[in-house]
């Protein structure tokens, strides 16, 4: 994302293949300049080392409390860590980590543990970037919001705790009331060898239609992965 110059990357996946997941379609460029790096939570999909390693070593890390250490031990001495309630600067624009309920284990049993986060952005534009999460109640608290990027379904037909499904994220749309709802976390990664189905490509085509029904003044813009959406005055 971008706000008045500030370049904001989310997540990144920047390979063809996370563990035994294989992306559907081509890969991404490693962007080019970016000011900071917002990780969500520490699961291989979100956290993924090699796609971290195609970026500039020196960029900013800004990840959930817990995970700081592990992240300059693996290369990156510019992580940070943020709990929920806490604020970063980054170039004029602020970053706040809020709630998020999911697995605060990045696996094997064992390893590291950092409590999962979503992020609002707020620069010329309010956006919430959701991360991995299942509904909470403070979700009301988070607006007013400009946009709100909220996932829809993940990387296999079932969806465990801690994850949003289309119908859940309309819910999220109806309690957060944004002005844009763009669903994210479809039609990326499946595990090999599961062949893609209406699981793969129906979750933001369901999320809309129940957005409709549910909070019909929210605007929702489905976007294909690789494509972007540029928002208006």
């Amino acid at each position: 994302m971008e706000l008045g110059g500030v370049r904001l990357l989310t997540d990144p996946v920047l390979r063809a293949s996370v563990v035994h997941l294989r992306r559907q379609g081509p890969v991404p460029d490693p962007p080019g300049r970016l000011d900071a790096v917002l990780l969500s939570h520490l699961h291989h999909d979100h956290t993924h080392l090699p796609s971290l390693r195609l970026l500039d070593r020196q960029v900013r890390i800004l990840a959930p409390r817990g995970a700081g250490a592990w992240l300059r031990r693996a290369g990156f001495p510019h992580a940070e860590e943020l709990a929920r309630g806490e604020r970063a600067d980054v170039g004029g624009v602020e970053v706040t980590a809020v709630p998020a309920l999911h697995d605060d284990r990045r696996r094997p049993v064992g390893g590291v543990r950092a409590e999962p986060i979503g992020f609002v952005v707020a620069g010329e534009r309010r956006i919430y970037f959701a991360g991995d999460t299942d509904l909470f109640d403070e979700m009301t608290e988070l607006g007013p919001l400009d946009v709100a990027l909220l996932p829809v379904a993940g990387w296999g037909p079932k969806l465990g705790p801690g994850h949003l499904d289309a119908e859940g994220a309309a819910r999220a749309a109806a309690r957060i009331r944004p002005r844009l709802a763009v669903p994210i976390h479809w039609g990326t990664l499946r595990p090999r060898p599961t062949r893609v189905g209406a699981w793969f490509r129906d979750p933001p085509h369901v999320f809309a239609a129940q957005v409709a029904e549910l909070a019909p003044e929210v605007e929702v813009r489905v976007i294909s992965p690789g494509e972007s959406v540029e928002l208006s005055a």
